[in-house]
């Protein structure tokens, strides 16, 4: 048996379900930032897939590592975030967290 396109979408697209069901589900800032990681980890498969298959050359491949550093960039970021707003607020659940609106 090979592992052919149909794989990796396939593995792809149970990244995403799960990702978006982070986002969706969780209270958590934490939990919430681990589901967009899995959302943009599968976004890397498709792209590193149909660079393989799709004959994309190398583009599929630079695509991804661009990726990559942005979700990097984003971590630490949103990190930063998250741990002021616990100073802030002593909880880390976005649901407790409205009174940023004022």
């Amino acid at each position: 048996m090979q592992v052919g396109l149909t794989h990796y979408l396939f593995l792809s697209g149970i990244l995403f379900a799960m990702g978006l069901y982070g986002v969706i589900t969780r209270r958590n800032a934490i939990l919430v930032l681990m589901g967009i990681e899995l959302i943009l980890n599968a976004a890397n498969i498709n792209f590193i897939a149909f660079s393989r298959y799709g004959g994309m050359q190398i583009d599929g491949q630079m695509i991804a590592v661009f990726v990559m550093i942005l979700a990097a960039a984003e971590v630490a970021i949103a990190l930063a975030i998250v741990l002021n707003i616990y100073k802030q607020f002593r909880t880390v659940n976005v649901d407790e967290i409205n009174k940023l609106k004022e």
